[in-house]
């Protein structure tokens, strides 16, 4: 039962906080100050999230850099470079990855 009490309590804030974004008058949007935020911090928060993705360990345990994974992000990271589509940045980035791993390195 407290599972779900959690749950819902999240499921409502999470609500909340989105219509907050909705009904935020006009004026505070256009503020420079909330328009630079709005443009960094997605940035910031995708790389930390790639960056602990990385890093993650399988087993849920401490850190670790894996071969493979940091070979994918290179990839990952010259298919950026080289400005290719999203897709072909996954897929670069995958394939790297799923090469290595079945190559055995890693």
């Amino acid at each position: 039962m407290t599972v779900w009490i959690a749950i819902l309590v999240t499921s409502l804030g999470c609500y909340l906080l989105k219509f907050a974004g909705l009904a935020a008058p006009r004026r505070l949007l256009d503020h420079p100050l909330v328009r630079r935020f709005a443009v960094t911090v997605p940035v910031a928060l995708l790389a930390a999230l790639i960056a602990v993705q990385a890093t993650a360990a399988s087993d849920g345990s401490a850190p670790s850099l894996d071969a493979a994974r940091l070979s994918g992000l290179a990839a990952a990271v010259l298919a950026l470079l080289l400005r290719a589509p999203f897709l072909v940045v996954v897929v670069a980035a995958a394939g790297t990855t799923a090469a290595l791993r079945a190559l055995g390195i890693a």
